[in-house]
C-alpha cells in the first residue's frame, strides 16, 4: 500500500479557500470549488500525526456513490456534487484524481445536522446522566446500542478547526439557522436521507447507527446537501449480524471507532501529536475499505 497523502499541494495552480481536518478546498471559479480529500484522520477533534493510506480516495468514492444514490431515493434532494473531473489547471496532477470532486459553491448553514437511529456515543453518555439526548426526553430503560423508537434529529454546533463541536437541542439549532422554513427543511431532509441510507445499508448487512450531514443554500435559499456524506468519517457503521448480541456494550464497526477505542485504551483521547502505530493504521484502512466495498458494491 502506498504512503498516506496528508498534504495537498496543487502547485499554486488554484487558490486555496479553506483547509479542514480532512479536505482542502480550492476555488475553480466564482461558482465552483474543488474538494480534495487527504488521508488525514482525526479523532476526538484532533488530527493524528500520520494518515491512513488511500482513505481520501475511499471517502470520495463513497460520497459520490451516495450523492447519486440519494438524489434517486429522496424526492427533491439536491446535492453540491458536479463531477469528479480535475479542472484544467491541475488536470496533470493525477495523484488527486481519485480523491477530488468539483462541487457547487454555496453558503454553508452553520450547524452539523446529525441523525441518530441508535443510542450510542455522546447520545448514550447524555442519556445515562439525564435520560435525554440533545435535550430530548427519551424512554426509560434504553441500553447502549439499542435502536431508538424513531430516528432523532440531534444537531451540533459547527466548530472552527481545532475547536470541538457541541451537541445542541433542535430548538437551539433553529435559533442558529434563524429562518424557520430553512430549519424545517434541514431537519426534514436529514431524516429522509438517513431513512434512505439506513435501508440501503441494511440491505448489505450494515447498521447505520448515526451520521452527520452538512447543508448549504443556493442563491434562491434552497437547501442543498454538501460536504462528504455517509462515510466512515461521518457515520457509525456496525455489522448487522452481530449488532443484537452486542447490545449493552461497544459495537464492532466499519469506521474510525476502531481508532477511537485504541486512543482511549492508551490514554491518548484528545491528545495532540499522536502517531498511530502501523498495525492500527492498516486495520483502520481495512475497516474503511470493507465499508466502501459493501456500500458501493465495488472493490476498493
Amino acid at each position: 500500500m502506498s504512503g498516506a497523502i496528508t498534504t495537498i499541494d496543487v502547485q499554486g495552480k488554484l487558490p486555496k479557500v479553506a483547509s479542514g481536518k480532512v479536505r482542502d478546498l480550492f476555488a475553480v471559479d466564482d461558482n465552483t470549488l474543488l474538494f480534495v480529500a487527504s488521508d488525514r484522520i482525526s479523532a476526538y477533534d484532533v488530527i493524528m500525526e500520520n494518515g491512513i493510506p488511500g482513505k481520501g480516495a475511499l471517502l470520495t468514492e463513497m460520497s459520490i456513490y451516495w450523492f447519486k444514490y440519494l438524489t434517486q431515493h429522496v424526492p427533491g434532494l439536491r446535492t453540491h456534487y458536479i463531477s469528479n473531473e480535475l479542472p484544467g489547471p491541475i488536470s496533470s496532477l493525477t495523484t488527486f484524481q481519485d480523491r477530488s470532486m468539483q462541487v457547487q459553491r454555496l453558503r454553508i448553514i452553520p450547524i452539523e445536522s446529525i441523525v441518530r437511529g441508535y443510542i450510542t456515543g455522546s447520545g448514550w453518555s447524555e442519556y445515562k446522566k439525564s435520560g435525554t439526548v440533545n435535550g430530548i426526553a427519551m424512554p426509560a430503560g434504553l441500553i447502549e446500542g439499542q435502536k431508538l423508537p424513531q430516528p432523532l434529529w440531534t444537531p451540533s454546533t459547527k466548530a472552527e478547526l481545532g475547536d470541538k463541536d457541541e451537541n445542541i437541542s433542535p430548538e437551539k439549532a433553529r435559533e442558529i439557522i434563524a429562518n424557520p422554513k430553512i430549519a424545517a427543511r434541514v431537519e426534514e431532509l436529514s431524516l429522509q436521507i438517513y431513512e434512505a441510507a439506513a435501508k440501503r445499508a441494511e440491505s448489505v448487512g450494515i447498521v447505520l447507527a448515526d451520521t452527520k450531514f452538512e447543508f448549504g443554500l443556493d442563491e434562491k435559499d434552497e437547501v442543498v446537501l454538501v460536504d462528504e456524506v455517509l462515510t466512515p468519517d461521518s457515520s457509525r457503521f456496525w455489522p448487522r449480524d452481530t449488532w443484537e448480541q452486542n447490545l449493552g456494550k461497544a459495537q464492532p464497526s466499519f469506521d474510525k471507532q476502531f481508532l477511537r477505542d485504541w486512543l482511549t485504551s492508551n490514554g491518548l483521547k484528545g491528545k495532540e501529536g499522536v502517531k498511530v502505530p502501523e498495525d492500527i493504521v492498516q486495520q483502520t484502512a481495512a475497516k474503511y475499505r470493507e465499508a466502501c466495498e459493501k456500500i458501493t458494491g465495488k472493490s476498493a
